[in-house]
């Protein structure tokens, strides 16, 4: 079984075309399913107000589908936010009589400017994406233990505790023992299923309810990660160079908040030390949050500003 993850980032309810609706919250799920092979769609349903729901969208996407009504901060903040999470395949539809000429200089240089052209046809873009998913071959792992970062937890008469999330790397297996980062606190997988689906083991981007023993609901909270894995780190202080977006106005500068995304994670941090010297779009920065972060060193996390304006997408780090 192979499963795509599309960002759908546009009009309200666009995915409610693609796919059947599923979990619901600030971001909303939508499933499509042919034989083995799925697509799931993540929309952002509360954006633009609340950042974070477009950074959850587009953290867990292997693809974008970007629908423009309308060319404005909105859109450019969506162009920046995909860039810099490098969802470098995606498809662009573009309605309200907006030319490709209009929005060619403002996705120039970004991601976006490599996303296939496409008709406002909701059916034909749903098949495609369902055929691309069909020719994907399931990645060797070599036993590599997985990571589940969580995005909903409840609990479930005659089951238990289960766990909505999707592989990040590794392999996930029935009866593994996983530890809840950041805690200290343990949980037995009792099954898996992939879009309803029993299974004996999930890997990378495979979208899993774990059905977990040993843990209550109240001992999970979103952003948390489910691994056996050594290699996983979780700290209050991050260190490392950041890259600025091009459109940023100003340097970074000791005692801003701003906000660490990272997987199913989204906390403040405040900046602690700051090295603008050279270029200042490329700083060298400590940051420290009030709750530590969990990831596996040398990943890239996207840096954003709240009070940005009509742009709250700052950039990105890449930790030591």
């Amino acid at each position: 079984m192979s499963n795509i993850t599309v960002a759908v980032i546009g009009p309200e309810g666009y995915a409610g075309h693609l796919g059947k609706k599923g979990t619901t919250s600030d971001i909303a799920f939508y499933n499509q399913k042919k034989g083995e092979h799925t697509v799931t769609f993540v929309e952002p349903v509360r954006y633009p107000d609340r950042l974070a729901s477009l950074f959850f969208s587009v953290s867990m996407a292997h693809r974008a589908l970007l629908v423009v009504d309308e060319i404005g901060p909105v859109f450019g903040e969506c162009v920046v936010m995909l860039d810099c999470a490098g969802i470098g395949k995606g498809m662009l539809v573009l309605r309200n009589y907006i030319t490709p000429e209009k929005v060619a200089p403002l996705i120039q240089g970004t991601v976006v400017e490599h996303y296939d052209l496409v008709p406002d046809e909701p059916v034909r873009i749903r098949e495609y994406l369902i055929g691309e998913a069909e020719t994907l071959q399931e990645k060797p792992v070599h036993g590599a233990k997985g990571a589940v970062p969580v995005d909903h937890a409840f609990p479930v008469k005659g089951t238990g505790v289960v766990v909505l999330g999707q592989v990040v790397s590794g392999t996930i297996s029935r009866h593994d023992t996983l530890r809840i980062f950041p805690t200290q606190k343990k949980a037995q997988v009792r099954s898996i299923q992939k879009h309803e689906d029993d299974a004996q083991s999930a890997g990378p981007g495979d979208r899993v309810g774990l059905a977990l023993k040993g843990i209550e609901v109240g001992d999970l909270d979103r952003g948390w990660v489910l691994s056996a894995s050594e290699s996983i780190t979780a700290s209050a202080t991050l260190s490392g160079r950041a890259t600025l977006v091009r459109f940023w106005p100003s340097p970074l500068r000791p005692g801003m908040v701003i906000h660490v995304g990272h997987w199913m994670q989204f906390l403040p941090a405040r900046v602690a030390f700051v090295d603008n010297s050279g270029d200042w779009k490329r700083p060298l920065i400590t940051l420290r949050t009030d709750k530590e972060l969990v990831y596996f060193p040398l990943d890239r996390v996207i840096l954003h500003y709240l009070d940005g304006g009509k742009l709250r997408v700052a950039g990105t780090l890449n930790l030591d």
